[in-house]
């Protein structure tokens, strides 16, 4: 093949590399050359999709793989990463590569890197964050070396890495670097980095389920290591966080930790640790200023931390944290969330001071958050769960307007029967308000049939989707009363089901799991029992600090208006759970709540609180209306995906659609498709392109119910209309299609052929390239590779069925 006209290099009569052996045979002798060794080079994986292969849940065998260079102060330190470099075969433009470099280092920021270079092994193109210029192509002899790179990076940092701010930045991580995640790694750097430069806040955004606890205790245990730790508060708000966050502590700080709670005699348990584990409540946080005792009892020195992390905190209560804030002007403080929240300035927040408006927002007293890492990103690295989405609406009495857009009137109720839910007694219409808007169903009018009707449907999809009603699951509903009665009406039915289908119930099949019923006690079997706790009813106790991985469902019957609390109810899905099979979890969504995915976080600031003033008159006792029609229709099926930069749910047919998009604008026909697709490489910068538009491959995967089929089937079909098979029948159809082929071959070599396009028929293309190909059984117990011999090189003949299959 002549060389490319941009190439002036020569290929000396032989085929072009591919990216494996550009990368082996012309980078990284030529890093070496500019003094990159091996130790500042950085293979980054993920952890790979999961997929049930035959019945059973497994991770693929290999995840992405991307490289990042590194630079040491000295041996024993931490390498701190300065670039992520992109690989091209050896015939593409060094050029090709560099978008996907930008994308990762300004847009998505995914590996927190200012340098991003693509190269062919020849030639190579530069991005650099600080200027935001790109170079022209430069030979591979320009590469800057190790310490060039250092000196930019310093100076567009703007501090020393040899500084004693920096020292964090240079600390080994306790458990070794096996550890930690990439993004971890690039969004505790990104703090450190901040700090550096002699800032005190930093803001993490990381989706729910990304480590968030990991990165807050290895923030503070490099701190410490470096010398600069004096005494931290790791603040959350619930107990639950508050016992997960003591383990993590404990496991790196050992008898430093401490939980922050008052003894007998009145001391504050945590007085001589050097990690105080506190929940806001705990220091009295959501008692107001004047009762707050035990913080200014226990700290009343100011400035007695020297770093606060405070976790979640974007939670509604932030404003009552503010007071530990203040108390510790100097300290190093750092918010850790999953939703910023932001503040929509309206006519009384003019009336509030600039102080107090400032503590009312995330964004405003941390700054932007320092990294971010999304739920599609995580979904794709194979690091959480994508949930896929049901809607429906609820209409009463033959109305045409769906329960969410309308009221219910006094009116539409005086036929019906009408009880008092505090006595039981017969009340009159007179006694009902003029209306009641949607949010106060089942919370001010409790309605028995909406119940019913809610609770059989719910059951209804869980056996459509699940095949049993024995799913783990959160129910939130609109109040505690309304989770008794949810809970009640599913346990009835359930045993309803289990005598028709010859079972014995289950314990505890649908509870009740609310504050008010000591709810905590039951979230350790919700967790861990397989026999009993199921359905779990409640208002919002399990809406943040719940660590349930094996949840399957999540569904909503209660009204929100709040996009942050929407985020963290969503959020207790996204955990993977590979022992139990859970790839994925499905949301039933009743009352529009996942229109708040994407949504911004603002919320209104309404001044401080008024201390004087009469107090309302208590609220009427609920009634209970029976008689009322209910109907459920279906109204949508969606995915969830980044659309012009936020989060937001996509009907499959759209989600369809632009992953068609995305796939025709690097491929433009199949034949082309298929040629990425064989090329591991190509086929990783396909797929990272729909990543980075905001679509995840494997979601829709899951969401087609196409677990038996290979990726290569799925997108081949959404992008242009090829006849989705199985591995199984892809595999069958290899067989016979090339029958002829195989026949040319000794019989043993075409028997070790077939044994090879087996492995796909189980684990898909990524088991084609797994270095231990040749040494599964089949392919042994066939021939092996004494046997492929007898009809060429073992590696070609590999790669000549591969494009074979796909070809079938």
């Amino acid at each position: 093949m002549p060389a490319q006209p941009h190439a002036p290099w020569s290929l000396e009569g032989r085929e072009p590399y591919g990216e494996a052996d550009t990368r082996a045979k012309l980078i990284d002798p030529r890093l070496y050359a500019a003094q990159w060794t091996e130790e500042h080079i950085r293979r980054e994986e993920t952890a790979g999709g999961i997929e049930v292969i035959e019945g059973e849940a497994r991770r693929q065998a290999k995840g992405r793989v991307d490289y990042t260079l590194r630079i040491k102060v000295s041996a024993s330190t931490q390498p701190v990463a300065l670039a992520y470099i992109e690989a091209k075969s050896e015939q593409k433009d060094p050029g090709e590569g560099l978008q996907q470099g930008i994308d990762y280092s300004v847009a998505s920021k995914r590996f927190n890197v200012p340098f991003v270079f693509a190269t062919n092994g020849h030639a190579f193109v530069e991005y650099d964050h600080f200027t935001r210029q790109v170079s022209p192509v430069k030979p591979m002899s320009e590469f800057p070396t190790p310490e060039a790179l250092r000196q930019r990076y310093e100076i567009g940092k703007g501090f020393s890495l040899e500084s004693e701010a920096a020292k964090p930045l240079l600390i080994p991580y306790a458990g070794g670097e096996a550890v930690r995640r990439y993004y971890q790694d690039a969004a505790i750097r990104a703090v450190f980095e901040k700090l550096a430069t002699g800032e005190k806040r930093a803001l993490l955004s990381l989706a729910t389920g990304a480590g968030k606890t990991f990165i807050a205790v290895n923030l503070l245990k490099r701190i410490s290591d470096a010398g600069l730790l004096r005494k931290a508060l790791f603040v959350c708000d619930r107990d639950e966080l508050r016992s997960q966050a003591l383990t993590a502590f404990k496991n790196l700080f050992g008898s430093e930790v401490a939980e922050v709670y008052q003894t007998e005699d009145g001391k504050n348990f945590a007085k001589n640790a050097r990690i105080h584990i506190a929940t806001y409540q705990t220091l009295d946080g959501s008692r107001g200023e004047e009762a707050r005792n035990f913080f200014f009892k226990h700290y009343i020195e100011k400035n007695h931390f020297s770093h606060i992390v405070i976790d979640e905190c974007h939670r509604s209560a932030w404003g009552d944290w503010k007071f530990i804030l203040e108390h510790n002007p100097e300290a190093v403080q750092i918010g850790l969330t999953a939703t910023p929240r932001q503040l929509i300035v309206g006519e009384r927040a003019r009336q509030a001071t600039v102080d107090e408006a400032k503590w009312r927002d995330n964004v405003k007293h941390f700054g932007d958050p320092v990294y971010e890492y999304t739920l599609s990103q995580g979904i794709e690295d194979g690091y959480l769960a994508p949930p896929e989405i049901f809607t429906f609406d609820l209409f009463h009495e033959n109305q045409q307007q769906a329960e969410r857009e309308r009221r219910v009137t006094r009116g539409e109720l005086e036929n019906k029967k009408i009880r008092s839910a505090a006595t039981g007694a017969a009340i009159t219409p007179a006694n009902l308000k003029e209306e009641y808007s949607p949010g106060e169903l089942d919370e001010r009018l409790l309605l028995p049939e909406r119940v019913l009707e809610l609770a059989k449907h719910l059951l209804e999809q869980l056996l459509a989707h699940g095949g049993t009603p024995e799913q783990k699951t959160i129910l939130f509903c609109a109040s505690d009363r309304h989770a008794e009665a949810m809970s009640e009406q599913l346990g009835n039915l359930y045993n309803d089901w289990c005598l028709a289908h010859g079972q014995d119930p289950k314990a505890y099949f649908a509870f009740k799991c609310t504050a008010k019923s000591g709810g905590s006690d039951h979230v350790e079997d919700l967790r861990g029992s397989v026999s009993s706790h199921f359905i779990a009813c409640t208002v919002d106790l399990l809406s943040t600090g719940v660590d349930v991985p094996c949840l399957q469902n999540i569904a909503f019957m209660q009204y929100l208006a709040s996009p942050i609390v929407f985020a963290q109810m969503l959020g207790r899905g996204t955990r993977l759970d590979p022992d139990s099979g859970k790839l994925m979890f499905r949301v039933f969504d009743y009352t529009d709540a996942t229109r708040l995915l994407g949504q911004e976080f603002f919320t209104k600031f309404k001044g401080g609180k008024s201390k004087s003033g009469p107090k309302p008159p208590p609220a009427e006792p609920p009634a209970i209306v029976e008689g009322v029609t209910i109907r459920i229709e279906a109204t949508g099926r969606y995915l969830t995906a980044t659309v012009d930069g936020r989060h937001a749910r996509v009907t499959l047919e759209q989600y369809r659609e632009k992953v068609a998009e995305r796939l025709i604008a690097q491929a433009g026909n199949l034949a082309d498709f298929r040629h990425l697709w064989v090329q591991p490489s190509e086929r990783r910068g396909l797929i990272d392109s729909i990543v980075r538009g905001g679509f995840s491959p494997r979601a829709l995967q899951m969401a087609e119910e196409a677990s038996e089929c290979d990726l290569y089937d799925v997108l081949g079909e959404v992008g242009y209309g090829l006849f989705r098979q199985t591995r199984a029948n892809r595999a069958y159809a290899f067989t016979y299609k090339h029958k002829t082929w195989l026949e040319s071959m000794p019989p043993p070599t075409a028997a070790t052929v077939k044994a090879l396009a087996s492995q796909f028929a189980k684990a898909g293309t990524e088991a084609l390239e797994t270095p231990h190909i040749f040494s599964t059984p089949e392919v042994v117990k066939a021939g092996g590779i004494l046997a492929l011999q007898l009809f060429g090189e073992p590696a070609a003949l590999l790669v000549d069925t591969k494009e074979r299959l796909f070809a079938a």
